[in-house]
């Protein structure tokens, strides 16, 4: 392997540096090692990008942990973003353009539904027969919360029982690109392939590399895209899709929650509420249309922006908030990346998280978990009814919110504990939660506020983290974007916390920001010019060892020449700045001329300061095996030169390595799950 010198078919005996307490991988992992080449050289430079593949259209899918959609845009009118079509069901209380991320199997481990279709069959089969179904929902935070994440990562159905997570966002991506081909048939009035469409899908920007790959493996078995024609499929990260579709923002798309003074005897609090009232009326009027148009200007708030002026961008969704922070490169108006994404699980779920710890404060964990078991279909009714009420939720409402609790939530508890729910509520104690006559819980608005505190509370923490850096003190705007972006209880934190820090813009249609921005990504995916690495990426090399500057036990002895084994040589470090297509060129000999063929190996880790492959972190994600034969001797020179080169694209890096001699090349992708 590449933290090993060289000796192609040499079995002589071999002499070895003392053995010491240190287990060193290399020592035992063959002759196929590379050392650099001195001077080494570098060179950065961007790729012209390769001819470009022509779309007729590009459609986009949020991905998202509560609810997920597609949007699309045919390559010659880029100014209208068409929204998919309404979808069937729907929930009282609940308007909405995307459908939940909710898929139901069938006992046989089949694709049945998705969305509401799913959740209304589901909930329609009698609770016995449910048992067998597999019904699963908010399953995408899995991929956030694994952290060895594999091809063959479970997920557990609402039934308890075990599916792979690839079938499932297989499954998920394969009715999106069903649906989506669907729509655009039924639209040109001619069959649409899916080889005319450029596919964009969203994650978040503070996924791990493995998580992203993932999204990429399920969409490759989907048939969106395949590896031998990557370009197909892009993967966006969701603050970058909202940002670039913020910066075409007119006024009257959108509200700004920075009045800081009373406006015509109203507090700035009600100037919040009333935006909103305005905005939702707006909405609901262009419901009917499912189509923006985005015109191809920048819009006010971007003419307001200088060159190096600062933006961060909140994408609080069901799952996760991501913070990004941007900075605006004239005169194209190219967005940097400033600060490397941060953020965490504190979407919107934590709301549903602390309902369920209040109702089980009240009933009882021990009643709670069995009820979510043997009547998994009532307990999605009562989530659903949550969901309503929590939207609901508002920081000047006086008057309470009433939840319905499914019938046979009250019949099954009598069974359980044999007394009534009302008796329980009354000898709980917890304040604020009441027990109506019409068979509800009732919450007074402080319990309901309780319910959003803490997922808030992590939010704002983290923002002011955020601020607290210099790359970030002097921020023009925060962008509050994502479906948690809606809730007035979270507008009215941010507001409160930095509304005199920075002036604080929500787009009207929160909830599609993302959505759109990344429909106009995969038009211009140009638009992002530069990065934070999120990892450091390098190659195992050998080195000359060198006394008292090399730890003894990486001391290896071949042939007479000391060497120092598995050295980390560097291509990139973790937050440097990488523009997108950026090469990175690094030469290297065979560790010994006669060798006939090299393999490296590409590793990586989250930390900069790394010296060696076998340091705590550090994991190896690909490999590059060159056959060096096939050259006359006369014409190899004694100093054989192997170049490797390292592209960082969107989610995805290619390494290459070429024996300069031969003009011989082997390309791989980075890879995080096989390895």
């Amino acid at each position: 392997m590449a933290d090993k010198e060289a000796g192609g078919g040499d079995t002589g005996p071999r002499e070895t540096a003392p053995t010491s307490a240190y287990p060193s991988p290399a020592r035992s992992l063959g002759d196929t090692g590379i050392t650099p080449l001195s001077p080494s050289h570098i060179l950065n430079d961007a790729d012209p990008v390769s001819e470009e593949q022509t779309f007729l259209v590009v459609v986009a899918i949020d991905f998202g942990t509560t609810s997920s959609g597609y949007a699309y845009s045919f390559t010659k009118e880029p100014e209208c973003i068409h929204v998919m079509r309404r979808w069937e069901g729907g929930d009282p209380g609940v308007s909405n353009q995307k459908t939940p991320t909710t898929i139901l199997l069938t006992p046989e481990r089949k694709f049945h539904s998705f969305g509401y279709a799913a959740r209304d069959f589901y909930h329609d089969l009698d609770p016995n027969e449910a048992k067998q179904w597999l019904y699963l929902e908010k399953f995408k935070m899995k991929l956030h919360t694994t952290g060895d994440l594999t091809m063959d990562t479970d997920l557990t159905a609402a039934n308890g029982k075990k599916v792979k997570a690839l079938e499932i966002f297989t499954y998920a991506l394969q009715y999106f690109k069903e649906q989506a081909l669907k729509e655009l048939s039924d639209q040109a009035g001619s069959d649409f392939e899916n080889s005319d469409v450029r596919w964009v899908i969203t994650v978040p920007a503070i996924w791990k590399q493995p998580a992203k790959q993932f999204m990429r493996e399920a969409a490759y078995q989907a048939g969106l895209a395949s590896p031998e024609n990557s370009e197909q499929l892009i993967i966006a990260l969701e603050p970058e899709a909202a940002s670039i579709y913020c910066r075409k923002l007119r006024l009257h798309q959108m509200i700004e929650l920075s009045g800081k003074a009373v406006v015509n005897g109203c507090s700035s609090s009600d100037t919040v509420g009333a935006g909103f009232t305005q905005a939702k009326e707006h909405v609901r009027r262009n419901r009917q249309s499912r189509t923006f148009l985005v015109e191809n200007v920048i819009g006010e708030i971007w003419s307001e922006l200088e060159e190096g002026d600062k933006y961060v961008v909140v994408d609080s969704g069901g799952g996760t908030v991501d913070l990004t922070v941007h900075q605006i490169r004239l005169p194209e108006g190219h967005l940097k990346e400033l600060y490397k994404a941060t953020g965490g699980p504190y979407g919107s779920l934590g709301v549903d998280y602390e309902f369920e710890k209040l109702l089980c404060k009240i009933f009882g964990e021990d009643f709670i978990e069995q009820f979510k078991i043997k009547r998994p279909a009532a307990w999605v009714d009562l989530m659903i009814a949550f969901e309503s009420r929590k939207r609901a939720a508002a920081p000047d409402r006086t008057n309470p919110l009433n939840i319905t609790l499914p019938f046979s939530f009250i019949d099954y508890y009598k069974k359980f504990r044999g007394h009534s729910v009302e008796h329980a509520l009354r000898k709980s104690n917890v304040d604020f939660v009441k027990w109506s006559s019409q068979g509800m819980l009732r919450m007074s608005p402080d319990a309901m506020n309780a319910l959003f505190k803490p997922t808030i509370d992590s939010i704002i923490e983290h923002l002011r983290d955020l601020f607290q850096k210099p790359e970030v003190s002097t921020v023009k705007f925060l962008f509050l974007v994502g479906g948690f972006a809606e809730a007035p209880l979270l507008q009215q934190a941010v507001q409160a916390a930095f509304g005199d820090k920075c002036r604080i813009i929500i787009p009207q249609d929160v909830g599609l920001t993302i959505l759109k921005g990344a429909v106009l990504f995969g038009l211009d995916p140009a638009v992002i010019k530069v990065r934070r690495s999120p990892l450091t990426y390098g190659v195992g090399v050998l080195n000359r060892y060198v006394e008292g500057k090399h730890p003894p036990e990486k001391l290896l002895v071949k042939d007479g020449t000391r060497w120092c084994t598995d050295v980390f040589d560097k291509f990139i470090s973790a937050d440097q700045s990488v523009a997108l297509g950026e090469l990175v060129k690094r030469s290297y000999t065979p560790a010994k001329p006669s060798q006939l063929v090299i393999v490296i190996n590409v590793y990586s880790s989250e930390h900069d300061d790394v010296s060696f492959i076998t340091d705590p972190g550090v994991r190896k994600c690909g490999t590059l095996r060159l056959d060096l034969t096939g050259t006359s001797g006369a014409a190899v020179p004694a100093r054989r030169e192997i170049q490797t080169l390292m592209q960082f694209g969107d989610t995805e890096i290619k390494a290459t390595a070429i024996d300069i001699a031969t003009t011989k090349s082997v390309k791989v992708g980075i890879d995080f799950l096989n390895y």
